[in-house]
């Protein structure tokens, strides 16, 4: 996993104000995606799991972690979270959104507690053939970060075909525009939970955003979501 004490956030910040994406090629190490993707058959791990046909989300499943999160998840969480943070409040500014974000992430969960936000979220994703996730938010609750990260586990080609990672973006009086972000195993893709500012010849406008995953045409493909609030 890569450290983030001297990470440089800059690029990522313009590739999310240009694109609506950033990429953090090898965030996770081969060896650590397998173990992580390996966590799906325990069930100690997991506070629940979701099949995606019986709510209309698509097929596949997964599953959000316990308390007290992975190691690597939690670290993860937290130091990603600090990186974030600024770029999040400077989008708030941006979108008129009083809201702001504290520089700790611990911080920010006790606000989500507060609110009754006390379920952790992140989650373990297993598609298998003919599985997809529909185009989606991630919104749990009143407190939302606007930021979220997800982490390719298995190998493109090799472990699975298909399951491209999908952005949409929703902008007034316009059609839709679709991103697909190319990611290699290990790679993380920070994208928006459900608005970004874009500059427009009037000023600053909010971009409604959508997430998912199209058709597994073979093998199994795992991910890790990284959701920075937590759930009612």
């Amino acid at each position: 996993m890569q450290n983030f004490n001297a990470f440089n956030w800059e690029p990522m910040s313009q590739s999310l104000d240009e694109m609506g994406y950033a990429v953090i090629k090898h965030l996770v190490s081969p060896e650590e995606c397998r173990t992580i993707a390996g966590w799906y058959i325990d069930p100690e791990r997991f506070r629940s799991r979701i099949t995606m046909a019986k709510h209309g989300f698509g097929r596949g499943e997964y599953q959000y972690f316990n308390y007290p999160l992975p190691e690597t998840v939690a670290c993860l969480r937290t130091d990603m979270y600090r990186g974030l943070a600024p770029i999040a409040n400077i989008w708030n500014t941006a979108m008129k959104i009083d809201t702001r974000f504290p520089e700790q992430h611990a911080d920010f969960i006790e606000r989500c507690r507060q609110a009754g936000q006390h379920k952790p979220t992140p989650l373990l994703l297993r598609y298998q053939p003919g599985d997809y996730n529909c185009l989606h938010q991630d919104i749990y609750g009143e407190h939302v970060f606007p930021l979220q990260v997800a982490v390719l586990l298995s190998a493109p080609a090799n472990d699975f075909t298909g399951g491209e990672f999908v952005l949409t973006e929703q902008r007034p009086r316009m059609q839709s525009r679709v991103e697909v972000v190319p990611l290699q195993q290990g790679d993380g893709v920070i994208f928006p939970v459900r608005h970004r500012p874009v500059k427009g010849g009037r000023g600053v406008y909010r971009v409604n955003m959508r997430h998912g995953v199209s058709r597994i045409r073979s093998g199994e493909r795992y991910t890790l979501g990284i959701i920075f609030h937590d759930a009612l």
